[in-house]
This record gives C-alpha cells, sequence and structure tokens, in this order.
C-alpha cells in the first residue's frame, strides 16, 4: 500500500500546471498508477489527490455504505463524486489543475503538495500554516488520542 510522506512546495504555472513532487511522483508510477482523482477536501480548505486505486476503494466504501433506494444517501453519493476530477500525470511529471478548484481552495501560485497516508493534499503555501495546532495543543491532543483512558 502506498503511503505519501513529506510537504513540498511548488509552483504552478500560467497554465495551471503543477510538476508532482518526485518522490510522490515515484511511488505513483511504481505502483502502475498514471492518473490520479482531485477532489476537494470535504472538510478542509484544500484538494486531495487520491491515486485511482485509493479512488475506487473509497468509492466501494462510500456506496456499500449507502442505500441507492435512500434519496438522501443517493444526494450524499451523488455530491462525492460529482466533486471529483481524474487527472493524467503527463510525460514530464506534471498534472493540469482545472482553475475551479484552486479558487476554491485559494491557490495561485505557490502551493504545499502534504503527504498524508495514501492521499496526498495540496494547500495555498501560506494558508495551511494557520491550519496547524500549537506544538503545545499537538502533544496534548495527541497524549489524549493515544492514552490507555
Amino acid at each position: 500500500m502506498m503511503q505519501f510522506l513529506g510537504n513540498i512546495d511548488a509552483k504552478i504555472d500560467a497554465k495551471a500546471r503543477v510538476f508532482v513532487p518526485a518522490v510522490f511522483r515515484k511511488l505513483l508510477l511504481a505502483s502502475g498508477q498514471t492518473s490520479v482523482v482531485l477532489r476537494k477536501d470535504i472538510f478542509q480548505k484544500c484538494l486531495v489527490l487520491y491515486p485511482e486505486g485509493v479512488w475506487e476503494r473509497e468509492v466501494s466504501v462510500l456506496r456499500a455504505k449507502l442505500s441507492r433506494w435512500d434519496n438522501s444517501q443517493q444526494k450524499v453519493f451523488r455530491q462525492f463524486v460529482l466533486g471529483a476530477e481524474r487527472l493524467d500525470i503527463d510525460a514530464s511529471g506534471r498534472i493540469l489543475i482545472p482553475r475551479k478548484y484552486l479558487e476554491m481552495v485559494g491557490i495561485e501560485s505557490d502551493v504545499s503538495f502534504v503527504g498524508v497516508d495514501n492521499t496526498i493534499e495540496l494547500w495555498a503555501k501560506d494558508y495551511i500554516q494557520e491550519t496547524l495546532l500549537t506544538a503545545e495543543d499537538f502533544g496534548e491532543q495527541l497524549q489524549q488520542l493515544m492514552s490507555d483512558e
């Protein structure tokens, strides 16, 4: 299973293309992934790149939890897949990100690629720092989560 780690800064060019960082691209290509699925994150102001296999598993898990015969559940499923788009990684290692996605999360030129388990998040470089916990709060929350209580 792929696991992306790291935080790598990049620049989006005038045509909205960006190089997928080499360390992430190598993992994708080694597993036979030549495209990714892009979606705005459900909770955060960032974009998420799913390797195709990861996307397919996520959609299958969601589909299995939802009934096709329940109107509200169908709306949830539809909205989840409606917000997704498949992007090919070109021969140079770049992806073309539709401008509407960049605008959704405020990415203009500078972007941070953040490896988060089996997905890659794309953040406006300056914005991601605003979302992080202080070192003290992070330590306290991690301690609470990991304690045996």
